[in-house]
């Protein structure tokens, strides 16, 4: 089963396919000079507290982006898929 959320709505630890960038030129713009493309893997590294902005793992890169932005980001999540990703905060110490 397929399920499309905005990328603001994706949850630490999970991924999601990128379908649809939308907003004004200069924001599509630059997140697709970021790799924010349709067709693009993105998992969700990691929000803050009050969640805005999230940190999202795209193509071997962790890049902030803003809820206001993020929600204009349309994703696809496979509820299929269970994902293995660890937040990069939880690091085994020595």
């Amino acid at each position: 089963m397929t399920e499309y959320i905005s990328l603001d709505k994706l949850n630490p630890n999970r991924s999601a396919r990128i379908a649809e960038v939308r907003g004004d030129g200069s924001m599509v713009q630059r997140l697709e000079d970021l790799g924010i493309i349709p067709g693009t893997e993105v998992s969700c590294v990691m929000k803050s507290p009050l969640g805005d902005p999230a940190a999202y793992l795209v193509r071997g890169a962790v890049i902030a982006i803003r809820r206001e932005d993020s929600s204009k980001i349309s994703a696809v999540v496979s509820s299929e898929s269970e994902d293995t990703m660890r937040p990069c905060g939880n690091r085994a110490r020595r």
